[in-house]
């Protein structure tokens, strides 16, 4: 999934931003908490890393292909390092709960402010 493609995919939904940080990398944030981001020149084998629950976070890692964020792992990351090894869907579905697992931990006020949240019909476009 390329940079584009993930803003397709997230950027509308609602309260997300996107930032530019570390030089190259594209950084979807929630309520200025980031959930995904990969490097924005399509760089690094279009890497894709994004907030997973804590439950999931050895499950995922143990898989070919994925390995814990550098830096960011003890904060629940993971780093997709072969892209190419999953399905679009298997990508977005990743990205959707890391996005709905960072909103889920904003203030009740900032979730109040935001949107309702994006439906599967909406973000499977």
């Amino acid at each position: 999934m390329s940079a584009r493609q993930l803003e397709a995919f997230c950027g509308h939904w609602p309260g997300v931003t996107r930032d530019i940080k570390w030089e190259t990398k594209l950084v979807l944030s929630v309520g200025g908490k980031m959930f995904a981001m990969t490097p924005a020149d399509g760089s690094d084998g279009g890497r894709l890393s994004c907030k997973v629950d804590d439950a999931r976070f050895l499950e995922l890692t143990d898989q070919p292909g994925i390995m814990p964020a550098p830096y960011l792992a003890r904060a629940g990351w993971i780093s997709i390092i072969e892209p190419s090894r999953f399905a679009t869907t298997e990508l977005q579905d990743l990205i959707r709960d890391a996005y709905l697992l960072v909103r889920a931990r904003l203030t009740k006020k900032v979730q109040a402010e935001l949107a309702l949240l994006p439906t599967d019909k909406a973000t499977k476009s």
